[in-house]
């Protein structure tokens, strides 16, 4: 596993030649904007249980979430794993592993340079096997253009409290696979709150984020409808 632990350094940064040479950085505007909704990191790592990001170093937690890039360990596996003990050699090693990428990387450059990393460390009498589980680009709403500026507003108008764009961990591929191939940005306005669970076992969705969620996709469209 040597390979696959040397992706990142002791700074958190990805190691992969190239990798961060044509991403897009959120503005200074939008940086300060996160940073007063979350003053410090124990506002995103108190409440489950951490005390300190192990991300990226130089950047806040929310700020590696929203924003950064990032390579992950999913699943190690190997060897004797049952209980008790026994001095077995594995044959066999496997690993998952994921990269979340952001605006301006090509996640077929990313998967060609790992592999190309991986098989450099490999010893020589070992031998090496990689699957595939998808890919898709990083993808973000421009800053300064009228359809993220308009609906802000509109959200504005409709919360009571200036709206501000976020970034997202996840992945959403038909996002940027619209933009790929009709040249068109997608808005996404979703009305969660911050004890919704989205996908746990106690998920839940406050009644006044369907009422404010429909009076806000209003507000948009008929901004959206004006010259």
């Amino acid at each position: 596993m040597q390979g696959a632990w040397s992706v990142r350094d002791e700074a958190g940064r990805v190691t992969l030649p190239g990798f961060y040479d044509n991403i897009v950085v959120p503005s200074d505007t939008v940086r300060a904007q996160w940073r007063a909704i979350f003053p410090d990191d124990s506002v995103t790592l108190a409440p489950v249980g951490l005390s300190q990001p192990a991300g990226e170093a130089g950047f806040t937690a929310i700020e590696q979430i929203w924003a950064r890039p990032s390579y992950e360990i999913n699943g190690i596996s190997g060897g004797y794993e049952g209980d008790g003990f026994k001095t077995v050699l594995p044959a066999k090693a496997m690993a998952k592993v994921s990269f979340r990428l952001v605006p301006g990387q090509d996640p077929e450059a990313v998967r060609a340079a790992f592999r190309a990393h991986i098989r450099s460390v490999l010893p020589s009498d070992a031998t090496l096997h990689f699957t595939e589980h998808g890919a898709s680009t990083g993808f973000a709403v421009p800053e300064g253009g009228r359809l993220l500026g308009t609906a802000l507003e509109a959200l504005g108008a409709e919360w009571g409290v200036s709206a501000v764009a976020i970034g997202c961990g996840g992945s959403i591929p038909v996002v940027a696979e619209v933009k790929e191939a009709l040249d068109m940005d997608s808005l996404l306005v979703g009305f969660a709150q911050d004890d919704d669970r989205i996908h746990s076992p106690n998920e839940q969705y406050g009644v006044e984020s369907f009422h404010k969620g429909i009076r806000s996709w209003v507000r948009i469209l008929d901004a959206f409808s004006r010259p």
